[in-house]
């Protein structure tokens, strides 16, 4: 390898990369005319030519949105191999005028020697380039040569630059992550290929690039897994809502749109729950019995009266005055054991609580109607019942009779008003915790949700269901003729040759759609039910029991990737092992790739890091690094050192580039009133977080304030203590009070 560049290597493949941005400009402008034209006909004509719109405009849209996400970082690689054929790598394939292909996708097989090839296995390369663009422009080039005897003298004196992964270490971070795609190495890559069916579990230390082989592996199961994962898509769960913003951009880069990201406290629909529960709390939270807890508490809304249930109706009313007023009331009773038999008979359907809830009403109004003939001494038929039902649910009083023994429930309400209540606790968890365990349930009303209470209102989901009355009536009136455009669909698309590209019952929905067309991620996201083709969870060490059966509700075919590190687990309900979480549900069906070499974290960070390890976690092994660091991590004692004049020598020592500043609970908002933030801190030119924040995210330079008290702060400090040490790449310091740990001895001593 060499470290020139060469100004005719630059401007042959600056040449070639400003081809294939005149390509994907070209492709996209098709692209757009041909939306264009497609939306200019207009909704009349033919059934025929409705359904052909809807094609055509669909597989339009999806390329144009996949054209415009690959602007960045188009081109990246190129390889030479022994057969004298050239490959130029990138996010997407492209061909040119004649079909020739003048760009491979990086998923193709015949890119996989781009990140395979070694020295000892050179999967038939001669060269492997890597191209830096910024922008369109070619910024760089770094050559591996794996058998220089094949290449000519020309090819010999344009090779250029240093290792690649190296390179893309020594820049500076953006706030999101980088373009990566190019540096995957052979382990990252036989994790990204692995096999669809079953969970694989990545587990990596810092640094080993386990997130850059998860989000490369949705995109390369999308690809080959196409007709299985389009329709169902793909999520990818992370740590936090910040951590999703971090990633966001990396897979429309890779040329995929079709994938959710959510954080575990964004699972259900219309909460966005940031807040941790202490300790204490998160781990009865995460407890398997809180399953039970929450079974327990809709039985206990699904009541009978002590004795028999009486009711007032209004029998005559008159108006007086032009307004109506009741004058005569009749009581209506319904005995003891009449209300047993119909809750039992609505809890013996096995219904969801809200769909069980239609069974009770109507026994129960049933009851009422026949009590009130009998006392009118009326004869009745059930012809009579039914429309005397109709009348007795119009009565005020009856409905809140029936939602006191059975009420329609959401979720919010069900679990906030148990957490609440302390009555309605109790009754939910007897037999099941005790006084002290329910003291930490408890908490004042309308309290603001919580991570830990996601995976409940998940569960609680679950068992109440929704009264889809209305919507089914609806969809039993649609049914004939949805049946009818089916059929007309499927004739359609065999007739054009068009069953590859979209399913008739697809399109025939879309065709009685006349909104906005919504892509699978859009409607995924919002349906809390939605089977997913494969979940991808990140720092899955985090995740509590409870928080694994609400992801495992959406991954019915029990397709995974978890990635994480156990050595890292900070949260009290987290991971102790992979087996304890995901037995239960995979058993023996679960793989292990273990990644071991630390490509982000220098040595001289890591031989810190290594030692916190020791204390906290002896039985893990730490990855090893691969590259030496610009200085020495030191520790510097807070007493007397002005926190922002240390962070600004940070900030010109690392030049361009992202800065942390890591702090205990207790002094983040005292540390970043010190800095201007940003609503999104990783815009900010300085992140003040806390350790459960930055999980997941790396920067150039990273300040850890007062590490004795992020030890102290919870049962796995230890573990925080350890993450926050490994998310610097270059720089790392140490802010003490005095009373530095024994595990950071290492550290050079300032001060």
């Amino acid at each position: 390898m060499m470290s020139r560049q060469p100004a005719q290597a630059l401007r042959e493949e600056q040449s070639y990369v400003s081809m294939l941005y005149d390509r994907l400009d070209t492709a996209r402008e098709r692209a757009e005319a041909a939306l264009s034209t497609v939306f200019a006909r207009g909704g009349g004509g033919t059934r025929q030519a409705a359904i052909e719109r809807e094609v055509s405009a669909d597989e339009h849209a999806r390329r144009v949105a996949q054209l415009s996400g690959v602007e960045r970082g188009l081109c990246f690689g190129r390889i030479d191999d022994t057969g004298g054929e050239t490959y130029y790598i990138g996010r997407i394939g492209l061909r040119d005028d004649e079909h020739d292909s003048v760009l491979i996708d990086w998923r193709a097989p015949v890119a996989r020697p781009f990140y395979v090839a070694t020295p000892g296995d050179p999967a038939s390369l001669v060269r492997r380039r890597h191209i830096h663009t910024r922008g369109r422009t070619v910024t760089g080039l770094d050559d591996e040569v794996f058998d220089l005897d094949r290449m000519d003298e020309s090819d010999r004196r344009n090779l250029v630059g240093e290792a690649a992964l190296m390179a893309t270490l020594r820049r500076g971070r953006t706030g999101r992550m980088g373009d990566i795609v190019a540096t995957i190495q052979t382990e990252q890559d036989r994790v990204i290929r692995s096999g669809l069916p079953g969970a694989l579990v990545v587990q990596g230390g810092p640094g080993t690039g386990k997130t850059v082989a998860a989000l490369h592996r949705a995109a390369y199961l999308l690809y080959a897994h196409r007709a299985t994962l389009e329709r169902r898509g793909v999520l990818v769960v992370g740590p936090n809502a910040m951590f999703s913003r971090y990633i966001g951009q990396v897979l429309p880069a890779l040329g995929e749109t079709e994938v959710v990201l959510s954080s575990v406290g964004e699972l259900h629909a219309g909460v966005h729950a940031t807040a941790d529960d202490e300790p204490a709390v998160a781990v009865l939270k995460g407890d398997l019995r809180m399953a039970d807890v929450i079974e327990a508490a809709v039985r206990d809304r699904q009541r009978v009266p002590d004795g028999d249930l009486e009711v007032l109706i209004d029998v005559r009313t008159s108006i007086r005055g032009g307004v109506e007023v009741v004058v005569e009331r009749m009581a209506l009773r319904l005995d003891h054991g009449a209300c047993l038999r119909a809750r039992d008979r609505a809890r013996a359907l096995g219904r969801p609580h809200n769909l069980a809830r239609r069974v009770f009403v109507n026994k129960v109004l049933m009851g009422l109607a026949v009590d009130e003939a009998r006392s009118l001494d009326r004869p009745y038929d059930e012809e009579d019942l039914r429309y005397a039902r109709e009348a007795l649910w119009q009565q005020a009083s009856v409905r809140a009779a029936l939602e006191e023994l059975w009420p329609y429930l959401t979720p919010e309400r069900l679990v906030g008003e148990l957490l609440s209540d302390p009555a309605r606790l109790r009754a939910a968890t007897a037999g099941l915790l005790g006084d002290e365990e329910r003291s930490l349930l408890l908490r004042r009303a309308g309290a603001p949700w919580t991570v830990g209470d996601v995976p409940l209102l998940d569960e609680a989901a679950e068992l109440l269901g929704q009264d889809d009355a209305e919507a089914r009536a609806r969809e039993r009136a649609a049914e004939e003729e949805r049946q009818d455009e089916e059929t007309y669909a499927r004739g359609v698309l065999e007739i054009a040759d068009l069953t590859g590209m979209m399913e008739a019952t697809a399109l025939a929905e879309r065709h009685h759609d006349t909104g906005r067309a919504v892509t699978t991620a859009q409607r995924a996201a919002a349906d809390r039910s939605w089977a997913y083709g494969h979940v991808i969870v990140d720092e899955a060490q985090e995740l509590s029991a409870m928080a694994w059966r609400a992801i495992m509700r959406r991954i019915p075919a029990r397709s995974l990737t978890v990635v994480g590190d156990i050595a890292q687990t900070g949260s009290a309900a987290g991971a102790r092992s992979w087996g304890e979480m995901l037995d239960p549900y995979v058993k023996d069906r679960w793989r292990e790739e273990r990644l071991m070499v630390n490509y982000r974290t220098p040595v001289e960070i890591m031989d810190v890091a290594a030692d916190v390890l020791k204390v906290v976690a002896p039985e893990q092994e730490p990855p090893e690094s691969v590259r030496d660091g610009e200085a020495r991590p030191r520790a510097v004692p807070y007493r007397g050192t002005d926190l922002s004049a240390l962070v600004a020598e940070e900030l010109e020592a690392i030049g361009e580039g992202t800065l942390a500043v890591l702090t205990p609970d207790a002094r983040h908002a005292e540390t970043a009133a010190l800095f201007p933030q940003e609503a999104d801190p990783l815009e900010s030119a300085v992140a003040v977080l806390t350790v459960n924040q930055c999980k997941g995210l790396e920067f150039d330079a990273v300040v850890v304030v007062a590490p004795e008290e992020i030890l102290a702060q919870s049962p796995m400090g230890g573990q925080d203590l350890y993450v926050a040490i490994t998310r610097a790449t270059r720089r790392l310091t140490v802010l003490h009070d005095g009373g530095l740990p024994t595990m950071l001895e290492r550290l050079a001593h300032e001060g």
